[in-house]
């Protein structure tokens, strides 16, 4: 019989452009941290996951498992070491293969992290790499990038739904205010939808500020078994839902762009397993990687009627003080996206406002979901967690 599975422990980077700091040195300063707010020791980890998109083309290092276990000071004690990659969503893909670990029994204490760093290489390299994780032969090669896969998504929602350029804008001013509250944050600065519809056009209707940045960053959690929790935390956090599915890898595939398909089956599937619906979550992570990524997901996780994220953004329904806070912690488009860490970031902010301990950005609940993408939507993981 599966076991429930709490979060015991969490650490988290501050997310930007480390031109002094190192891939090591960013995975172990998240990982300390959250094996000391856990209070485990290194005997106790029966093993560790690590959720990484490229570090072999981003700072030409392969064999990522061996190396986190290595300098996370685990290595002496062979404790065994994954990798696990799907494109963006590697974090939250991370934090399920450790839950899958400790419900069926096969271990008692893990570790799920996630780290890229990704502004070691020009930003042209980069665009190249990150578009490894759309269709290749059919997308890449034809020279779409992901800002251009996007676009399209928000060109047919603009075609089918009416949104707009302005309701677009919206959420970026939107998560760049949560940001300012957030010290963890890549940007930490106000937003206008002016100051978006003149920033440069990278892919119509997507302005530059309509994209989430390059980032460096580290997130880790701590996992136990529901029942030992309490050995560990006064405030363990409790994962009453995992859930993952998959699409076609390139847009050409899907019966309707404006849907990602994935999302929808993996919420599905999440709100079965937790016994709730999408009126039971009162606050959710969603992978923002751009805005409309952003309208599209509060749509597909059942939150909103398909169509009207746009409006409901720009009616303020999503603010960090509205109906449904979406994207408290700044998002990947302002707290930044380190592509192989969002996942778990996503956890570690939902960890904190259940907690009590998110500050100024501190928002009201009891129940939290994490929503995280790879690619433009051939993965998808949800999770829902609550005190």
């Amino acid at each position: 019989m599966a076991r429930d599975v709490a979060i015991i422990g969490i650490g988290c980077t501050p997310f930007g452009e480390f031109w002094d700091r190192s891939f090591r040195d960013i995975f172990v300063e998240a990982g300390v941290a959250a094996i000391e707010d856990a209070g485990v020791q290194g005997e106790e980890i029966d093993e560790l996951f690590v959720g990484n998109m490229s570090a072999g083309r981003f700072v030409e290092q392969e064999h990522i498992s061996s190396l986190i276990a290595d300098y996370a000071g685990l290595a002496s004690l062979h404790t065994p070491s994954t990798r696990v990659e799907a494109a963006c969503a590697s974090g939250g893909l991370a934090l399920r293969m450790g839950v899958l670990a400790i419900a069926s029994g096969h271990a008692d204490i893990v570790v799920s992290a996630g780290v890229e760093k990704m502004t070691d290489v020009s930003a042209q390299a980069a665009t190249d790499m990150l578009t490894a994780a759309a269709d290749r032969e059919w997308e890449g090669f034809a020279g779409a990038t992901f800002p251009g896969l996007y676009a399209m998504i928000a060109q047919r929602h603009i075609h089918e739904y009416g949104t707009t350029s302005e309701q677009l804008a919206s959420v970026a001013v939107k998560n760049h205010h949560n940001a300012t509250m957030n010290p963890k944050a890549q940007y930490r600065n106000e937003l206008t939808v002016e100051a978006v519809l003149r920033s440069t056009m990278i892919a119509d209707p997507l302005h530059i500020l309509d994209c989430s940045p390059l980032t460096d960053g580290s997130a880790t959690v701590v996992l136990a078994p529901a029942e030992t929790a309490r050995k560990y935390t006064d405030t363990p956090i409790f994962i009453k839902a995992s859930a993952q599915a998959s699409d076609t890898i390139a847009l050409h595939d899907r019966a309707d762009i404006t849907t990602l398909a994935a999302t929808v089956s993996a919420a599905s599937r999440a709100y079965k397993m937790a016994g709730m619906t999408p009126a039971d979550i009162d606050f959710v992570e969603v992978h923002d990687c751009f805005t409309i990524a952003e309208i599209c997901a509060i749509e597909d996780l059942g939150f909103f009627e398909k169509g009207t994220g746009g409006k409901v953004t720009e009616d303020g329904v999503t603010a960090i003080d509205g109906d449904l806070p979406v994207n408290p912690s700044g998002g990947l488009k302002a707290c930044g996206h380190p592509v192989g860490a969002t996942g778990i970031k996503q956890v570690v902010e939902i960890a904190q406002q259940l907690r009590g301990d998110a500050g100024k950005r501190q928002v009201t609940g009891e129940v939290g979901m994490a929503h995280n993408v790879g690619g433009s939507g051939g993965t998808a993981v949800v999770h829902i967690l609550t005190r």
